[in-house]
């Protein structure tokens, strides 16, 4: 069947379209709009790397700010401790919760829709929001100040509905035979939840993870009023630090340092695109074992 399918040619395709032509229209819809969003992809990284590409220069990678090299590497630093901190939060309450409401609580229990729907509540509060939460309670209520901690914890706030559903479409996606077998062999429902079920939806739970990453780095909103826009390498987490997106942020909305902002740009574009094939590769070697 598979073989006919593949040997059907561009004119029969034609003369099935013809026959029913609203299955043309929505042939030429599905293509345009993959051209546009490709086109438009692709519009955005070669304008940065076209406009940031030439302002690299090694000054922007010196250890110390100034205003005379507006150096991105302590904000590169910055960006990579924030990431690591509000993941080591936000992973293992996300991946626990999603085990506990698909692995041992009821179905139609009312606990998991209300979790549920919270959930998706979290995910369309904007960031600002979180940034005034986070300013008012780690920031003023627990006096931690402007510091990376309160930055890592508003962060984990905002990724941990994200995480916890990506992790429950996983376990969701493995097959129920693959429990039945491991009951069947008298693995308890611990051992079949972490030596077979998570093993299982690894890389389900790695592309959330990815997404995750994603919002990290290129959160703005919500850092400037929990972790503050100090252009230095935090001495603790108590201190205050500038991710790169906030110091993109800071150099465009000062005027003065347009082109050192597309270089920062050019500098988080390869950031992300780095973790996402590192993620991938490491999701693809984990689904291969």
């Amino acid at each position: 069947m598979t073989d006919a399918i593949n040997n059907v040619t561009f004119a029969d395709k034609l003369k099935g379209y013809l026959k029913n032509p609203a299955s043309m229209v929505l042939m030429l819809l599905v293509m345009i709009s993959a051209v546009i969003t490709f086109a438009v992809l692709l519009f955005i990284i070669a304008y940065i790397v076209i406009n940031g590409v030439p302002n690299l220069t090694p000054e922007l990678f010196s250890i110390h700010y100034t205003t005379e090299n507006v150096s991105m590497l302590p904000s590169i630093i910055n960006t990579f401790i924030m990431t690591i901190c509000a993941l080591v939060i936000a992973v293992p309450l996300g991946i626990f919760t999603a085990i506990y409401l698909v692995e041992y609580a009821k179905r139609g229990n009312k606990l998991v829709s209300v979790i549920g729907v919270t959930a998706e509540t979290l995910s369309g509060i904007p960031s600002i929001v979180y940034g005034l939460f986070g300013m008012l309670f780690f920031v003023t209520y627990l006096k931690w100040g402007y510091s990376i901690l309160a930055g890592a914890c508003t962060l984990a706030i905002m990724i941990l509905p994200l995480i916890m559903r990506t992790t429950e479409e996983a376990l969701k996606s493995v097959s129920d035979s693959y429990r039945e077998a491991s009951f069947g062999l008298g693995a308890g429902r611990l051992r079949t939840v972490f030596k077979v079920v998570l093993p299982a939806a690894v890389p389900g739970i790695l592309a959330g993870i990815i997404l995750a990453i994603g919002r990290i780095v290129g959160e703005t909103a919500a850092l400037i009023y929990t972790a503050g826009t100090v252009a230095e390498v935090p001495s603790n987490l108590m201190s205050s630090g500038r991710t790169l997106a906030i110091h993109t942020y800071v150099l465009s909305s000062e005027g003065l340092y347009t082109n050192q902002a597309y270089a920062t740009a050019v500098v988080l574009l390869a950031i992300v695109l780095l973790i996402n094939i590192l993620s991938s590769a490491a999701a693809k070697k984990l689904a291969s074992k």
